[in-house]
């Protein structure tokens, strides 16, 4: 599945549809630009949803405050579960660096939607 396939199936999907960037996440991103979010992407992917273990699997993507996080949940990729369930990712196993970039590559996708919409 591509990107595009992602994000529309994605939308089909009622809890998902319900994220949206908010007013503070869109100023956030104009003052840090994107590349500056991909970075934060990057490293909350590889420290937060990358290990084979995750301690507090489920809980470890907060709803809020920062606009990587809100992608995550938009895009099902918030817990190692819903990466199971989505996009059939095996839970006990450490992510390679290719899962990672595609994960990365989807979260900025919706995020610089979600921003373009904004402006609008």
């Amino acid at each position: 599945m591509n990107i595009n396939e992602a994000l529309e199936k994605l939308k089909r999907s009622a809890f998902r549809a319900k994220f949206h960037l908010s007013q503070n996440d869109i100023e956030y991103i104009k003052s840090k630009g994107l590349d500056t979010i991909r970075k934060h992407a990057i490293d909350f992917i590889s420290k937060r949803l990358a290990p084979a273990i995750i301690a507090n699997d489920g809980e470890q993507t907060p709803m809020r405050g920062h606009p990587v996080f809100i992608a995550q949940h938009a895009c099902a990729c918030c817990c190692r579960g819903c990466l199971n369930k989505w996009y059939k990712v095996q839970k006990g196993t450490e992510l390679t660096p290719v899962q990672q970039e595609k994960i990365v590559n989807l979260l900025m996708a919706w995020i610089e939607r979600e921003y373009e919409n904004y402006a609008r």
